[in-house]
Order: structure tokens, then C-alpha cells, then sequence
């Protein structure tokens, strides 16, 4: 929304609640100053100030933050008054989520130049215009499902899964194969059925979003997995690194942290109280793990309304044991 604000001759303000509060965003701000937006943030934080029309011009950007900066400024690009250019600054992490903003583009008419390996992107002028698209289903939220019938189901069936989906979260399948799950697949769903989950050496750089519930599958197997590419993850919304390892230790799961790998030493999960510091993919990812346990309680469990409102009842219909205080 901060980059659409800056294609308005408006002022806006871009806001929200205590989490979204302490996500950086200085990068942006910078970035949409530099192509002629009037920009400024809390410190580099929200809320955000912005004014435009943007009027153009070449910019860098970070790609070891977050691919979120990258899309903003490609979706306003197009209606700068003169070409834009975007260089990227080290490694592009979450490149997928790139790709798919590129595509939709596409889809309403916009033709972004990018090099091969997303590093480089020219923006002439264009407009957009109307489309019709049919949204996939989200595997972000379906791989909760898929990783608890792996854990401690019996089949699972997951219609509207696409073969060939640019989501990110796709790379789950792999997951899944890496921890020597039984899956199957065809053009538009996935089937997964209980397995001895095995240990797993795994990097989700691209896919920061599977972080909590790979925590989950990695913590059910006897042994140690490692998970990389986690850095990012501490200004999600919450400290995802802390609030896993938190929880885990509270199911006695030992961890161990560095700046970018985190190491679980799985076994036997016991019964918990776990906060998900109002995180939804960490009540998910939790909820997913007390499968196989006695019970685990999950504190401000309605967090998962920000992007799955009916889980619970969803793992209940699968015949999860789920009551609500």
C-alpha cells in the first residue's frame, strides 16, 4: 500500500496494529524517495508518510531484507512519469514471491524487464488494465494440513493445490520428501499419509513462511534437523526464531540458535501452554504439533484469523480432538 500511496498526488498515512509497528521499513522509504515520492516513517518504522506521484528514475535496493520492498516498488513503477530502474543489492531472498508479483502483472497488462536472476528490472511507463483471474489455493495455509496428516494423520486429501504454482510454499512438497513422508500429487491436489517423519537438513531463504510448521515436522522426527535462511525471520510477525524456540523448549524440545540455522533436536513432544505471541503461523504450527502429544494449549488461538480463520475447525473436521475455551 505504501507504494500504490506514492503513485497519488494524496498525502496517506500507512498504519496498523503493534506488530506491523515494528516491522522495518526504511529501505522502502528511502527507495520511494529516491524515485521522487515524498516518504518519511517513525524511525524507519510505520507508521508512513507518503506522497507522490513518483516520478522516476534508478534506485537499489537490499534483497536480503524482504522481497516485499521489491514488489511495492514494481507494482507503482509503471505509473511513474519517466522509466524506472531497480538494481538489487546482495542476494534476493523470497525470489518466488517476486516471480508472482511479476506474473499477475502481466495477467493486467504490465510488462516488467527483468534479468534472469532478478537482479535487474526496467519499468517504462504503462497502465494497467482490467483482468480476470482465478486465485489458486494458498499452500501457505494448506501446508499446516499437509504437515499434521504427515505427522499424525491417516490421509489427507488437499484439493486446489496447483502442480505448477509459483507460491512460494510450494517448496513444502520438498519438505515433506526431505523428512521421507509419503506423498502423492496430480495437477490440482496432494495427498499426504502418515510416515515416520525423518530428519531433514533444510532452507527456507525463499520460503520464509514454512519456518514454523518445518519446526513442527522437524521436532516430531527422532534426531537432529537443521533449518537455514532464517535470519529474516525475526521481524516477522513476531520474532519467529524466538517464539518456536520458546514453545519448543516448553513441549521439551531442545533448540539451538544462530544468527542464520536453527537446530532440533526432535523426540516425544509433552504437554504445554504455548503463546504465539499473536502470530498465526506459530498458533498453526503449534496446533500442528500437539497432534502428537497428550495436549498442548494454545493461548490467543484466534491469531490464526489473520490468514486462516477456520483452521481449527478445519483440523477438527479432519478429526483433530480441538476444544475452544
Amino acid at each position: 500500500m505504501t507504494g500504490i500511496c506514492a503513485t497519488t498526488p494524496h498525502d496517506a498515512e500507512i498504519s496498523g496494529g503493534p506488530s506491523l509497528l515494528r516491522r522495518p521499513v526504511k529501505d522502502l522509504v528511502v527507495a520511494l524517495e529516491k524515485i521522487g515520492a515524498y516518504c518519511t516513517s517513525n524511525q524507519g518504522y510505520p507508521p508512513v508518510h507518503v506522497r507522490g506521484p513518483i516520478k522516476g528514475g534508478s534506485v537499489e535496493i537490499s534483497g536480503n531484507a524482504t522481497s516485499q520492498y521489491l514488489s511495492s516498488i514494481l507494482l507503482a513503477a509503471p505509473l511513474a512519469c519517466t522509466p524506472v530502474e531497480v538494481y538489487m543489492v546482495g542476494r534476493l531472498e523470497s525470489k518466488p514471491y517476486v516471480q508472482m508479483t511479476l506474473d499477475m502483472q502481466s495477467r493486467f497488462g504490465v510488462n516488467v524487464e527483468a534479468s534472469e536472476d532478478l537482479t535487474e528490472f526496467h519499468v517504462r511507463g504503462q497502465t494497467y488494465r482490467p483482468s480476470e483471474v482465478e486465485i489458486e489455493g494458498d499452500w501457505s495455509s494448506a501446508a499446516f494440513l499437509l504437515a499434521g496428516a504427515a505427522i499424525a494423520g491417516d490421509r489427507v486429501r488437499i484439493q486446489r493445490l496447483e502442480k505448477k504454482s509459483l507460491q512460494a510454499d510450494r517448496y513444502l512438497l520438498d519438505i515433506l520428501k526431505h523428512v521421507k513422508a509419503t506423498v502423492s500429487q496430480d495437477s490440482s491436489s496432494v495427498t499426504v499419509e502418515e510416515s515416520q517423519i525423518g530428519t531433514a537438513e533444510v532452507d527456507v531463504s525463499d520460503c520464509p513462511d514454512l519456518f514454523p510448521v518445518t519446526c513442527a515436522l522437524c521436532a516430531s522426527a527422532g534426531g537432529t534437523s537443521t533449518i537455514t535462511g532464517i535470519r529474516r525471520l525475526r521481524i516477522k510477525e513476531s520474532n519467529r526464531v524466538q517464539a518456536m524456540s520458546d514453545g519448543l523448549k516448553q513441549m521439551g524440545i531442545k533448540t539451538e540458535e544462530s544468527e542464520n540455522s536453527f537446530v532440533i533436536n526432535g523426540g516425544k513432544p509433552r504437554k504445554a501452554i504455548i503463546n504465539p505471541y499473536q502470530d498465526h503461523r506459530i498458533a498453526m504450527a503449534f496446533g500442528v504439533l500437539g497432534l502428537c502429544c497428550e495436549e498442548v494449549t494454545i493461548l490467543d488461538a484466534e491469531c490464526v484469523e489473520k490468514s486462516y480463520p477456520s483452521f481449527w475447525s478445519d483440523l477438527q473436521s479432519l478429526g483433530a480432538r480441538v476444544t475452544t475455551a
